[in-house]
């Protein structure tokens, strides 16, 4: 699980601007010469061929070039360079200022790649230092595409033909402009697309028929992805999705000298911002991951994961915390929250008016979180049965330290389908009675529609797995990688244009911190959960996985369930979560929530978000089009239907003394909240 602000109102538009100075004669003889530049190869790849370099190749080689020459024209034409002869030796002397200015950027810049590329530390060849990397496999995939038939190449030429009409027409270019075309005014380009709505795209030709080509490119590719045959449906659906990657990274907006929001920031700025972005790319290469916000801006334990609380027990694989009471009674039945091990338990629990967890004290809830340790070496062999025997652990511990029969569960995301298999597991067992209800958040138990996560399922990828694993353990960063590829406009390109050619700042965003905040995962248990789940779906085949000594059979699960699904969201598609419905015994209440995956879940009352949908029926319907049909919306979060959701399953309210309150007399705690474990790195 990770964070999807595309679609939650939390990035900016990938059509930011970016920023980077063409290259001129006087740097080209500054390279010829073995100057910086002839290190690192010019300064057009020392901006970008280092993360970018396989994308720089081919055609799109060919059309930065020819873009290079007409950019340096629109330099000198903006910067009032003086034609020869005019101006005599002033007008020489302001020329040769401006170009020696710029090869002072264009050096500074060669000589900040030159550095890095000879420290090079082994921080800096991180699972992303690359993102070429992961092309690699789209390009694969391209070949084999139809767009590469002749029939589809005749088709792209024609269009491209009809294309260069229509827009160098509408400039009065071709001649073809009509009187009625003038009278109307404007421009019409017959493609739209949010990344070039900046009236910069349209105003010069040259720029109209780039970013309109491209569009062109982009919608045939696609097309032809979507019209290949002869092929399995999970083989095809690969191939759109990195058809569509293919096709997002070669955005000429993504390219310092085919974008002219780039080129006009860099000439306000002298230059400045390219540094500026040059030195985000290096510390991001270094990391090996790409930032989105700024890190220095949250302090876990004081901005956010500050919920008052104690770690009351811990383990080598968690810690347990109980929060401190804010109400004078409680309801009897706590509750025990199981976030995903694959990210930091505190995205429930923000800052203080985006804290599920403080909400739920709130509400009189004792509330207990796990918090998962990040895997180390010592880890590598952990499997699917240790995080279930870690969540009975959990759940007897809070049973025995407040003296209750049941506590009511939480599960989100991977932890929810731990969770269903953790019922499944007590239900077999004839220990259900320890769970008096379970929650899941964005969970799935049946992958047969697990959404674009399973175009990396396939037993290349999976033999992947294996190979980045270093003492059987994966690196967190891959997985940000792929989570961040659902959504690349606005979780990868977004952040290279404003922070890598504009020279932006990052800005302070808790929701993003946590997202950058990863965590390790044991090798093992990773592989075995992708192939056992997203790609044999074994988990709905009754009695097909053994969990800790015990067949799973999901039709055993009679506990109280609710069951909430994001409806935008792409990591558990909400067709795909509904699907659990038909797999359980018990009641169940189904919820869809507005937006996705994380925004879907972190929606506090307070905010006046989203919306939500619910079925007052306890019969759900058979399939999610139905229940979306008779479902009533209702405006905001979807917080308070839970909650009196839980208070129906029991409302009995006791004391908040004693064990209710953590750290009291002879309560032996371990150390406050939130614990060394969501610190370790």
């Amino acid at each position: 699980m990770t964070s999807t602000p595309s679609n939650e109102g939390t990035t900016q538009e990938s059509g930011a601007p970016s920023d980077s100075p063409a290259p001129d004669s006087a740097n080209a003889d500054h390279a010829q010469e073995g100057g910086p530049q002839a290190r690192s190869g010019g300064w057009l790849p020392t901006m970008m061929a280092g993360p970018f370099a396989s994308m720089m190749a081919g055609p799109m080689k060919e059309m930065v070039a020819m873009q290079s020459s007409a950019a340096q024209a629109m330099f000198n034409a903006m910067l009032g360079t003086p034609e020869a002869g005019a101006g005599g030796d002033k007008g020489a002397d302001a020329q040769d200022q401006t170009q020696e200015a710029w090869q002072q950027v264009s050096e500074q810049l060669a000589d900040m790649w030159a550095r890095f590329l000879e420290e090079r530390p082994g921080s800096g060849d991180g699972p992303f230092a690359d993102p070429a990397r992961w092309m690699e496999l789209a390009t694969g995939w391209m070949s084999g595409s139809a767009l590469s038939s002749a029939k589809a190449q005749q088709r792209f030429m024609s269009d491209s033909i009809a294309l260069w009409q229509s827009v160098l027409g509408q400039y009065g270019l071709t001649g073809d402009r009509t009187d009625e075309d003038r009278e109307q005014g404007g421009v019409q380009l017959p493609r739209s697309d949010r990344r070039f709505k900046d009236d910069k795209w349209r105003e010069q030709p040259l720029f109209a028929m780039l970013h309109q080509a491209y569009l062109l490119m982009a919608e045939q590719m696609l097309s032809a992805a979507d019209k290949a045959e002869g092929l399995p449906a999970d083989r095809k659906a690969q191939m759109q999705f990195f058809t569509r990657l293919v096709a997002e990274s070669l955005s000429p907006a993504h390219f310092p000298l085919t974008n002219p929001l780039v080129i006009e920031r860099t000439l306000e700025t002298g230059g400045k911002n390219l540094l500026r972005g040059m030195q985000h790319l290096i510390a991001d290469l270094k990391a090996g991951q790409l930032s989105h916000t700024d890190k220095q801006a949250f302090e876990v334990g004081v901005h956010i994961a500050a919920t008052p609380g104690k770690v009351v027990h811990e383990t080598p694989l968690f810690q347990l915390i109980q929060y401190t009471p804010t109400t004078k009674e409680v309801l009897k039945t706590p509750l025990v929250i199981f976030p995903p091990w694959i990210n930091r338990f505190y995205i429930l629990d923000l800052g203080e008016k985006k804290s599920f967890v403080r909400w739920a004290v709130e509400q009189g809830l004792t509330v207990f979180i796990v918090s998962w340790k990040s895997a180390d070496a010592a880890m590598a062999e952990l499997t699917w049965s240790d995080y279930v025997r870690a969540q009975i652990e959990a759940v007897d511990l809070v049973r025995a330290r407040l003296k209750v029969p049941a506590v009511h569960t939480v599960g989100y995301c991977v932890a929810g389908t731990t969770l269903a298999a953790t019922l499944a597991v007590l239900a077999r067992r004839k220990e259900e009675e320890r769970v008096a209800s379970a929650t899941f958040f964005t969970a799935q138990v049946d992958f047969s529609e697990a959404g674009e996560l399973k175009a990396f399922i396939d037993d290349q990828q999976l033999a992947m797995v294996d190979a980045l694993a270093s003492d059987g353990v994966v690196d967190g960063r891959y997985l940000a990688a792929a989570f961040n590829l659902l959504r690349s406009p606005d979780l990868i390109w977004n952040y290279v244009i404003d922070n890598y050619l504009l020279g932006k700042e990052y800005r302070a965003f808790d929701l993003l911190h946590w997202n950058g905040d990863v965590t390790n995962l044991p090798a093992r248990w990773h592989r075995e959960y992708l192939k056992d789940l997203y790609k044999d779906n074994r988990l709905v085949q009754p009695d097909s996985m053994v969990v800790d000594n015990t067949p799973v059979d999901l039709r055993l699960i009679k506990t109280p369930c609710y069951i909430q699904a994001g409806r935008e969201d792409h990591i558990a598609p909400p067709q795909s979560v509904w699907k659990m419905t038909g797999h359980l015994s018990g009641p169940v209440r189904f919820m869809l929530a507005g937006s996705g995956h994380i925004a879907g879940v972190v929606n506090p009352p307070e905010s006046g978000k989203y919306q939500y949908w619910t079925l007052d029926d306890e019969k759900l319907p058979d399939t999610l089009d139905a229940f979306c049909e008779q479902a009533q919306e209702r405006p905001g979060s979807w917080w308070g239907d839970w909650i009196d959701w839980i208070r129906s399953q029991d409302e009995t309210t006791v004391a908040a003394t004693g064990r209710r309150k953590p750290g009291g007399k002879n309560d032996a705690i371990i150390e406050d909240a939130p614990g060394r474990y969501v610190k370790t790195r």
